[in-house]
């Protein structure tokens, strides 16, 4: 195996979210197409090695190009693991693909038992695979704070007991895709992605699976282990809010708008049931503590601002993305393709293209498209 399929190169990619639903014609010939991609590629590399592709941002960005969507659009992601998941057929490939977008991903679970029974898995290991999906969502939602609230859910699994997940998040009119991978992890709440790329890095991010977080993460558990009514004062003084945080500017004027409610104290107050489950329960590590329900964005940033203030035992502030994700297109806008990367990307899909049994018309447009990127 050469040292681009050995790569660790799972991530996040910034989409636009247009409006609009995929066609049914072009929702068929990509299924049609994807599902031959898919075997094929199961055929001649394996069912773990798809499962790695899923996970690399820059060939799923091509793959869904190939199936012909919008190669900038948010709906890539949503349309294409819609596409896989009815083009796999899991007693055939030995895969499954769980969950997808909105309500849909509730039935992550529920999808995932049933899929677990067809490859005949352990109850154990179907308990590792739900709190796979479960972790995977609430990490990225709650431990990296990046202003974007996860709305998109699909976990892929083989009969092996491998996994990747899919999940995209939504702020404003920009969607970010998160890619994780069985392989390799460690931890759910150290440095899980195995790589992150993004067209827009921002300011300020709350970053609690970074290595640099690391005591932070223990000082946060610490402290639910402790009496957490202790921690009353200190929590109402990191959720303060500056003056700033509540003027509205203007050209002509500022104007300071207060909020009607008590804010700060409503915050608190939620705060506080939560670390007090935790400190019932009593967790020994930090993975232990995010998994508890009732921790959500709120409760980790406040332990880890309180970890701070009184510990000075800051969080990571940067935004995870690694390095820059090539959405560009072969003019150049808004930036350069990353011609080797995508060079590898096409290797592999032209092959399981040229031999994936659809017809010749669409093999021969599915072809162009990925020059294309190159062109």
């Amino acid at each position: 195996m050469d040292k681009f399929l050995q790569m660790k190169r799972v991530g996040i990619a910034e989409l636009p979210l247009h409006g609009g639903k995929c066609p049914p014609w072009l929702f068929s010939r990509m299924k049609q197409l994807g599902g031959a991609i898919s075997e094929i590629i199961v055929q001649e590399y394996g069912k773990r090695e798809l499962l790695r592709r899923l996970a690399d941002p820059f060939f799923f960005q091509a793959l869904g190009c190939v199936l012909g969507y919008d190669w900038h659009s948010s709906g890539l992601s949503t349309v294409t693991m819609g596409a896989l998941k009815e083009a796999i057929k899991p007693e055939e490939l030995g895969l499954a693909v769980c969950g997808g977008k909105g309500r849909v991903s509730k039935r992550t679970p529920n999808e995932i038992q049933k899929f677990a029974e067809i490859f005949s898995l352990s109850s154990k290991k179907v308990e590792e695979l739900v709190r796979a999906s479960r972790m995977a969502a609430k990490v990225d939602n709650a431990c990296v704070q990046d202003g974007y609230q996860l709305y998109h859910h699909s976990f892929v699994l083989s009969e092996d007991g491998d996994w990747v997940v899919v999940q995209q998040g939504m702020h404003e009119r920009l969607a970010r895709r998160y890619h994780w991978l069985s392989e390799g992890i460690r931890s759910f709440v150290e440095e899980p992605h195995s790589g992150i790329a993004g067209e827009r890095r921002e300011e300020v991010v709350l970053d609690m699976t970074a290595r640099e977080s690391e005591e932070c993460r223990k000082i946060s558990v610490d402290l639910v282990r402790d009496d957490p009514k202790r921690l009353l004062p200190h929590l109402r003084e990191v959720e303060q809010r500056s003056l700033d945080d509540y003027i509205e500017r203007s050209p002509q004027v500022a104007k300071l708008v207060m909020p009607t409610s008590h804010l700060i104290t409503e915050l608190t107050e939620r705060t506080m049931v939560a670390l007090q489950r935790a400190y019932e329960i009593q967790p020994q590590n930090y993975e232990e503590l995010v998994a508890i329900r009732g921790i959500g964005p709120k409760a980790v940033r406040a332990l880890a601002l309180v970890s701070d203030l009184i510990y000075g035992k800051p969080p990571s502030w940067r935004d995870p993305q690694k390095y820059s994700f090539a959405h560009g297109g072969k003019d150049g806008i808004p930036y350069p393709v990353d011609r080797k990367t995508y060079q590898k990307t096409i290797e592999i899909l032209e092959s399981a293209t040229q031999a994936a049994k659809v017809g010749q018309k669409e093999k021969l447009d599915a072809v162009k498209r990925l020059h294309e990127f190159l062109g």
